[in-house]
């Protein structure tokens, strides 16, 4: 199978079963990352900090950025449609039969289970993400030191940048823009 074919199938599949939205596709790249090699898990962090940087739906941002980095701009495009045809096509039934779909109990059953498997693939990316972005396991894998697997300056880096956003609740870019500004002056 030819990599644009491939790409399509499987951004086509994250498209169509990653409910919750752009962090719900994140257990698929890592899937696909373990079964092609296209991309590093430590790329997905790259792509999680890119995609939030920039304007745009997470999951869409993180396709084109997988299908760049695998295909160039064919391959950006290819992940990026293959991505929103599922829910575009979703969409159209579904505003077809609204009314018929939203009164229907198998639909409100499916609904009351689909949304906590959400949350479920949603928080084991996010526990993906702190894991990547928080720990230093290869450090620590070749120093054997317990000390080395936390990556301390990020994890205090993310704790001001919580308690900042807790306290004064600023637009998210105002956060993404300074934990850069301080990644580049102490090279993190």
């Amino acid at each position: 199978m030819s990599t644009l074919l491939r790409l399509a199938w499987e951004f086509f599949k994250a498209g169509l079963f990653a409910v919750g939205g752009g962090l719900a596709t994140l257990p698929f790249l890592y899937d696909i990352s373990r079964r092609t090699g296209w991309f590093t898990s430590r790329d997905i962090t790259d792509m999680i900090a890119v995609s939030e940087s920039t304007p745009g739906p997470l999951g869409v941002n993180m396709s084109t950025y997988v299908g760049f980095h695998t295909a160039g701009v064919i391959g950006a495009l290819t992940t990026s449609l293959s991505l929103v045809l599922p829910s575009f096509i979703i969409i159209l039934i579904v505003a077809n039969f609204l009314k018929r779909f939203r009164e229907n109990r198998y639909v409100q059953h499916a609904m009351y289970g689909i949304r906590p498997a959400s949350v479920a693939m949603i928080t084991y990316a996010c526990l993906l993400v702190a894991k990547a972005a928080l720990l230093n396991t290869d450090l620590y894998q070749a120093t054997g030191n317990i000390g080395d697997l936390i990556s301390w300056k990020a994890v205090v880096l993310g704790i001001v940048i919580l308690a900042a956003y807790l306290k004064f609740k600023k637009h998210p870019i105002v956060y993404i823009l300074g934990a850069a500004a301080v990644g580049i002056l102490f090279r993190m």
